[in-house]
């Protein structure tokens, strides 16, 4: 082995290796074991959410392999409707081309160009995580196979009357000229103005005043609302008002949806342009009046001064129009949402539009029944009721889009506008005896929703009975983030039990977000965004600040990323590797919660990594060419059985924590294990046997063939969370425990063993421990030189300390540094001594000779002083009002921890004198 660990030197050869050799497929033996790939975009690449993610169903899926499980990791990418139209069409704009200049048929030509060419990165990225998916099944939502299945589905569904084309509202992107998912909608908060506008009653007899964020919006009204009992206007419910600038008259309503007690308690309502609106719209059969065109300008509807407005431009129009009749009120700064689309960036407006929608009520039923039931269950439990209270309340789901590039809605129309639905436009005409009458097909795609809905099903060759879905389907994990429970987890239910009578999964893992240091969401415009690669590879302080800043168009902003980023990272992010950005967030996977990514964790576990690489050379160095004891004779210390009894405990809760689900505590009882017992301790303790003559042949063996076992299973066991380095390190280890196989990956995951627990040798060690860990607090405290040989004294001990301390002597001799151990009488008068105890037994080391008291006092003395100074001044500030009762709470709390801190040193130094001067 290389002196040092560099991870970029085996993670991407291992990696190769693996998937050239076809280790990531199923083995076609043991229970079935599946997890469908949450679907990245083709256009994607790879970010924190991903890494933790991946980091989490890699875990999962080589536990379950190293099990003997047959598995299967579904890989897969989606088509990204908007994402990928909107890539290929920027790259026509470079050429002054759009896609209409090519025709939709040559445009879906380029996209798959594009696609074969350049798409696809994210997988690439993912296999640097070291992901063991299938990739020789990797699917995409737009290959001949899932398409088949998405046609398939669309029709059955048709057939059912469970899609149907109507006008409703949806979230329309004025850019993109198409319906999004709420999803793809991000609201931010921005400063804007709320207007009071006074509309007159028609009669004369007054005037009502309501309020409005978007003016352009009320040439559209076709009520105003009130709270049926609200005393001011209840006698006004049933007569009208003249709608301004429109000059139409519209009635005044009463509906609960008014809050009374909100502004002048009277609402415009323009169905056509608010989804609260919509429903009041609705409930009362108000028209609905869509003022807008496709691109966000005012059409026919609205008078014709405003005709052709771009909506921004109508809406200073309209306000300069009703201020010039003294019909406005007063204007408020206000700050509201604003919802823009999360890839153009323009404001989306509520539009009332023809799309095709599911009917979701009778498929919502059954989706509900399987989480009752316990067919689906929900990890953590909590999430159950996200989802119940979506699907008790769920509204019919909006399918189409208006864009070239996805599934083509397999809809035709004849001359009279009649829909014809069917697999194919020949289906259609011979099903309805059409003969050659002329058919246009249906110009929208489906939302990529769709398509993703049936994933677990139709990557295993749905609607055909293969038997990749008798054997792997339903899976058996789903491991997803609770922001798409609505958008997918809750459509995949509905769609799978519709389509094939199962639940798609039988478990869902929910996890949190992946926030900064701060507890901050990651985002471009915040400056804090971490690249998974980044912190695998390192990066430069300019080559991360580039990034960071790249593409903003504000000045101010990237000069305020630039600074932050210099403060945070001045020297860049050094480069982690894959083993440790993986433990670090399996590490961090609580159950449900964000994670706040911490880089003194990623730090800590890079050390993590050099300290198994170390103890693998150390291991290596004693073993390699000597008599490891696999067929002879061998005799094992205390030491030897209780590390084998250690890792049987530390088997155990690795393995039980991954049962369920607890990836942070399954990495913690690993790390305890690797570092504190088998790091720290036993690599020790075995030093004494191997390199002293007072030791057997039989006995050297015994711990040449300990340490060698449990390095190998200890690996096995680290295998889930950190693939590559354990690999690269049981291929050495493995032939001296006499084992043969091609790769890690395949072997069993080490089960605990009962026979091997040694609880009287667990408890002989911890005594031993303690006693070392007691004389060095005694070192420390009294600032003795580590290398200086201690006599000890040991005193009012049990018979059990007498037979450990004879036993263990001369372990506790090596490693406590002692040149003797005496045991005293009760009755014995010890010599001037600094003292521990561990449980009654008294330890005492004579400091005659050892110490320069005097200085010391005089040392300890000083601190003394300046802990007092430290005391004062946070109390006095503790107890000012004007700090206490007026900093923030969190100011507060942090003084008080320091407070506390200092009080708790200045206890221990004064403890430190009493015992010296005791002396």
């Amino acid at each position: 082995m290389d002196k040092t660990y560099q991870p970029d030197a085996i993670e991407q050869r291992w990696y190769q290796l693996w998937e050239q050799a076809g280790y990531f497929k199923p083995t076609g033996q043991g229970a079935p074991f599946s997890i469908m790939v949450p679907p990245p975009n083709v256009t994607g690449s790879l970010h924190m959410g991903h890494g933790f993610n991946n980091a989490v169903m890699d875990a999962l899926i080589r536990f379950r392999r190293m099990q003997g499980r047959n598995t299967l990791w579904q890989a897969g990418t989606d088509h990204a409707g908007i994402a990928t139209q909107m890539v290929v069409e920027r790259q026509l704009a470079a050429d002054n081309l759009t896609r209409h200049d090519l025709g939709r048929d040559a445009f879906i030509d380029k996209v798959w160009e594009w696609k074969e060419e350049s798409g696809n990165v994210i997988t690439q990225q993912m296999r640097r995580l070291g992901s063991s998916l299938d990739w020789s099944r990797e699917r995409f939502t737009m290959d001949p196979q899932l398409s088949r299945a998405v046609l398939e589905a669309f029709v059955r569904l048709h057939e059912d009357g469970l899609i149907y084309r109507g006008k409703r509202l949806v979230n329309w992107d004025p850019k993109f000229h198409t319906a999004i998912s709420d999803l793809e909608v991000e609201s931010h908060e921005e400063k804007g103005s709320l207007w009071h506008f006074r509309y007159p009653l028609s009669d004369g007899s007054g005037q009502l005043v309501v309020a409005t964020t978007r003016p352009e919006t009320m040439l559209g009204d076709t009520a105003v609302a009130v709270h049926p009992d609200d005393e001011r206007y209840r006698h006004l419910i049933g007569k009208t008002v003249r709608l301004p600038l429109a000059d139409r008259d519209i009635p005044i309503i009463g509906d609960d949806y008014v809050d009374p007690a909100f502004g002048s308690g009277c609402v415009k309502i323009t169905p056509a342009h608010d989804f609260n609106d919509y429903e009041v719209g609705k409930r009362h059969n108000l028209p609905m009046i869509n003022i807008l065109t496709i691109d966000a300008h005012l059409n026919d509807e609205v008078p014709d001064a405003y005709r052709g407005l771009e909506r921004y431009a109508a809406r200073k129009q309209v306000v300069a129009d009703l201020e010039a009749l003294g019909l406005v009120e007063k204007i408020d700064d206000h700050t509201l949402m604003v919802p823009r689309g999360d890839r153009s960036g323009v404001v989306i407006e509520p539009y009332l539009t023809d799309q095709w929608f599911v009917s979701t009520e009778s498929l919502a039923r059954p989706a509900i029944e399987a989480v009752e039931n316990g067919s689906i269950q929900f990890v953590p439990k909590q999430y159950e009721n996200m989802y119940f209270s979506w699907m008790r309340d769920i509204q019919d789901w909006c399918i189409s889009r208006q864009l070239w590039w996805g599934h083509r809605i397999p809809a035709w129309y004849d001359e009279d506008g009649q829909v014809y639905v069917g697999r194919s436009e020949q289906e259609v005409r011979d099903k309805h005896q059409l003969g050659d009458r002329p058919l246009r097909q249906d110009e929208d795609v489906l939302d990529t929703w769709f398509s993703s809905a049936l994933w677990t099903f139709s990557t295993l060759g749905w609607p055909e009975k293969t038997p990749d879905l008798a054997t792997f389907h339903p899976s058996s994990v789903l491991v997803t983030g609770f922001d798409i429970i609505f958008f997918w987890v809750a459509r995949m239910i509905m769609m799978t039990l519709k389509f094939t009578g199962e639940v798609p999964f039988k478990t869902v893992y929910v996890h949190g977000l992946v926030r900064d240091g701060e507890g901050q969401k990651m985002s471009k415009s915040k400056g804090n965004v971490l690249d998974p690669l980044d912190l695998i590879d390192g990066i430069d302080a300019a080559g991360l600040v580039a990034k960071r800043t790249g593409g903003l168009m504000q000045p101010q902003m990237a000069a305020r990323i630039e600074k932050q980023t210099l403060k945070e990272f001045p020297e860049g992010i050094a480069a982690y590797g894959t083993d440790a950005l993986r433990f670090t967030f399996l590490s961090l996977a609580s159950t449900g919660r964000d994670i706040k990514w911490d880089m003194g964790r990623i730090e800590g576990f890079r050390n993590f990594c050099n300290k198994i690489w170390n103890a693998a050379r150390y291991v290596l160095m004693n073993t390699e060419g000597q008599d490891c004891g696999v067929q002879g004779e061998v005799e094992l210390s205390t030491a030897d059985r209780w590390i084998l009894s250690q890792l049987q405990r530390a088997q155990q809760d690795v393995s039980d924590a991954l049962e369920g689900f607890r990836f942070d505590h399954a990495s913690a009882a690993a790390y305890e294990f690797i570092w504190n017992e088998y790091c720290d301790w036993y690599l020790e303790l075995s030093k004494p046997v191997l390199y002293g003559d007072q030791y057997s042949e039989a006995q050297k063996r015994g711990t040449r063939r300990t340490l060698v076992q449990v390095l190998e299973a200890l690996l096995r066991m680290a295998h889930p969370f950190m693939p590559f380095i354990t690999e690269e390190i049981w291929q050495k280890v493995a032939p001296l425990a006499g084992i043969d196989g091609p790769t890690i990956m395949l072997q069993p995951f080490p089960l605990a063993d009962e026979a091997l627990l040694d609880a009287g040798a667990e408890r002989d060690i911890q005594w031993l421990k303690d006693v070392i860990s007691a004389v060095r607090n005694i070192r420390g405290e009294m600032r003795i030189a580590p290398g200086k040989e201690l006599d000890l004294l040991m005193q009012h001990g049990d018979s059990e300390d007498r037979r450990r301390a004879d036993q263990q002597q001369t372990l506790l001799c090596k490693l406590a540094r002692l040149s003797s151990v005496t045991q005293l009488a009760d009755d014995q008068e010890a010599p001037p001594s600094a003292t521990q105890l561990v449980g009654r037994l008294e330890l005492s080391v004579p400091m005659a000779g050892l110490i320069d008291k005097d200085a010391e006092l005089d040392r300890l003395q000083k601190e003394i002083e300046r802990l007092n100074k430290e005391v004062s001044r946070g109390e006095q500030k503790l107890n000012n009002p004007s700090f206490a009762d007026k900093a923030p709470e969190a100011v507060v709390a942090k003084e008080r921890e320091k407070l506390d801190e200092y009080r708790r040193s200045l206890e221990h130094f004064e403890e430190q004198v009493a015992r010296i001067r005791a002396l």
